[in-house]
């Protein structure tokens, strides 16, 4: 099985590439053998909602997919991330089918989070209401109705699909243990633990990244993956201090404020704010600018001013490509404030020159570039499976055949280009994650220099033309 290394890690569906694991191993051997190094497969586990997100079990690989069989075979090419989804679990589990049979005679009584237990009185007050972070108008909860008839109300933060797990429970505890055992032995080099910020709970908190509890959290989770060298990256959408806590600690994090950054440049053709973020990136990082969800808004603020942010959003609606304002609403289930739905190569208009120098600049940035595979392929915005479903992020998750993939190929010079890129990348040794990141900016002349001992690379960009050049030592 292949353990981390510092090459391009392509995210992806299971069913995305291809109509499961299968193909999806003959298109990476096919065409990105070099060009990827890693491959975060979105949860492929059998699930009940939110594309994989709502899980059922991890014993077993969602069989439309494939088998662990599958994966193992993919992880003695490409180092592999699975996803645990840590603060919730399916309602149709077999853990809450359980409880909502047998109630306080379950074995999983208390495996969720009852507002009876846990609010003082049964419920929270309007205040503690208000100072909770939550996706929904209301107190995060469902109503559930037990065998016996009666109800009770069960912390929910996300779809009703979607229930929290209590992380104070001693069978729970031992269901997060045994399932990220499960997830080493079955071909995972990389944890990823969705929702994680969201998945400890105090009364009188905002139930989001309460410290010092999820600390604890995270260093237990730590040391069930030890002997297994196996690594933790927490996935937190929120102000870029929280990832710089965590960096600090020694974990690998995400860098979700790149994407914003790099169309802000490229929209307003200066690279300061850029300059500022690269300057103080941690290296210990995978670097973004698309993935299945949105492009996340909330990540960048301090790093530009409220109004930078605005007119960079405003920028994405009125110089991208096919992207609508009413495509983040209700209309189209989606009222996440936080991002915009939209490929990266659309927000950018579509333009293959432009695309490209985004790609550049996330390369040549501290850290291990990962790529959405709509991104791989230069994909523009899916209307017609966004209109078909009326799911505003399924604008951004188009469904590849072998067929269609080939064609992107043969027909498409920026598809080969990226491709060509991401193997310079992941080949020339001035990457290396302990080397130097300088970058250089006045106007709109933007440098970029990678070094590591006597290796050296060189991105050189107009932020207004779009123009670069890429030099490098042999």
């Amino acid at each position: 099985m292949k353990k981390l290394e510092n090459k391009i890690m392509l995210i992806t569906y299971a069913d995305s590439l291809g109509n499961n694991l299968k193909q999806l191993n003959e298109v990476l051997d096919k065409y990105y053998q070099k060009a990827i190094g890693g491959v975060h497969v979105l949860p492929f586990f059998p699930s009940s909602a939110d594309r994989g997100f709502a899980p059922m079990r991890y014993d077993m690989v969602d069989p439309s997919f494939g088998t662990f069989d599958d994966l193992k075979q993919m992880s003695e090419k490409y180092y592999l991330m699975y996803d645990f989804m840590i603060n919730h679990i399916s309602k149709q589990s077999q853990q809450f089918q359980d409880f909502q049979q047998k109630k306080n005679e379950s074995k999983y009584h208390d495996f969720f989070i009852r507002y009876k237990d846990f609010w003082e009185g049964g419920e929270p007050t309007q205040q503690q209401v208000d100072t909770i972070y939550k996706r929904k108008p209301r107190a995060p909860y469902i109503d559930v109705t037990f065998a016996d008839g009666s109800t009770e109300k069960v912390w929910c933060t996300f779809c009703e699909e979607q229930v929290d797990i209590n992380m104070d429970s001693q069978v729970a505890k031992d269901f997060i243990k045994d399932t990220l055992i499960s997830m080493c032995k079955n071909g995972a080099s990389i944890i990823r633990l969705d929702a994680f910020a969201y998945a400890v709970k105090k009364p009188d908190t905002n139930c989001f990244f309460i410290e010092p509890d999820i600390w604890n959290l995270l260093h237990e989770i730590e040391d069930v993956l030890e002997e297994y060298q196996v690594q933790i990256l927490p996935e937190i959408h929120e102000h870029y201090t929280i990832q710089m806590k965590i960096a600090q600690q020694n974990f690998w994090i995400y860098d979700f404020a790149l994407p914003v950054l790099v169309l802000n440049a490229l929209y307003s053709g200066t690279g300061e704010h850029l300059k500022n973020w690269l300057d103080m990136s941690p290296k210990k990082q995978f670097t973004t600018l698309d993935t299945h969800d949105g492009i996340g808004i909330v990540d960048v603020k301090d790093l530009m001013s409220d109004e930078e942010i605005d007119q960079t959003k405003e920028n994405m609606f009125t110089k991208g490509a096919n992207v609508k304002k009413i495509y983040n609403t209700a209309a189209y289930n989606n009222l996440d404030i936080y991002q915009v739905n939209c490929t990266y190569y659309s927000a950018l208009g579509n333009r293959d020159q432009t695309y490209l120098l985004a790609r550049a600049i996330q390369f040549f940035a501290p850290g291990i570039p990962q790529v959405y595979y709509v991104g791989m392929l230069a994909g523009e915005n899916d209307i017609e499976l966004l209109e078909r479903t009326k799911e505003g992020r399924n604008i951004n998750r188009h469904y590849y055949t072998l067929e269609e993939i080939d064609h992107e190929f043969e027909q498409r010079k920026i598809v080969r280009d990226l491709r060509d890129l991401m193997v310079f990348r992941n080949e020339h040794p001035a990457f290396a994650l302990e080397g130097d990141c300088i970058t250089e900016t006045q106007g709109s002349h933007l440098k970029i220099t990678r070094q590591f001992k006597e290796h050296q690379a060189v991105l050189e960009a107009d932020l207004i033309t779009h123009e670069f050049t890429i030099t490098a030592s042999k």
